[in-house]
């Protein structure tokens, strides 16, 4: 099956789900809209023009600064969030790469796929955990990478480089503590030395 072919074949799977197909680099994306993104993976993995058995990966991406920081929600929306889950189909040697939106910026949420496939559990919880995507309906939606008291998502475009809050040991309390960032932020410009001498002894 050639990508083309693949396309058509998930445009007529999906119908009114598919907001954009794209090829580049060899690769096929298909955005779906959010509100039908379970139906949508759902007929992805049982069509019989499709069946993507596995899902391989799954995270989260922050377009926030990405162009004219306006996202790159084909449907020109300017969402900030996406998840991005990519699919392989053993069936048919093919792989798909799906990219959903979250309608809301402030408090980013789209449907779980657990149920779908369940090797989605720790990539959801990780792209909770990185990027404050909750997954509706997913059956422990809780950090995974980061400490229990870590403040905020670390992959956010807006979290600052040194963090919020630092962890270190205190020996008068004789236990780990939490307070704010000590460090200040500052730029590291590499210094470039020149000696016009250097080598010419040798």
């Amino acid at each position: 099956m050639t990508l083309e072919s693949l396309s058509i074949a998930v445009k007529n799977a999906l119908g009114d789900a598919v907001v954009g197909v794209s090829e580049r680099l060899g690769e096929l994306t298909v955005v779906v809209k959010p509100q039908g993104y379970v139906a949508a993976m759902t007929l992805l993995r049982d069509h019989p023009d499709c069946y993507f058995e596995q899902l391989i990966d799954l995270c989260g991406v922050d377009y926030s600064d990405y162009g004219d920081g306006a996202g790159f929600n084909q449907g020109g929306e300017g969402a900030r969030f996406a998840v991005v889950t990519h699919l392989l189909s053993v069936t048919n040697n093919q792989r798909l790469r799906v990219r959903v939106f979250c309608p809301e910026d402030d408090l980013p949420v789209v449907a779980s796929v657990v149920d779908i496939w369940p090797s989605a559990n720790w990539f959801e919880r990780e792209a909770f955990d990185l990027y404050g995507i909750v997954f509706e309906g997913h059956p422990d939606l809780r950090r995974i990478l980061t400490d229990y008291g870590f403040i905020g998502h670390p992959f956010r475009k807006d979290f600052p480089l040194s963090g919020n809050v630092e962890m270190r040991y205190d020996p008068t309390q004789q236990r780990v503590i939490y307070q704010p960032v000590s460090i200040e932020p500052r730029e590291i410009v590499p210094r470039i030395v020149r000696d016009e001498s250097y080598g010419a002894g040798r």
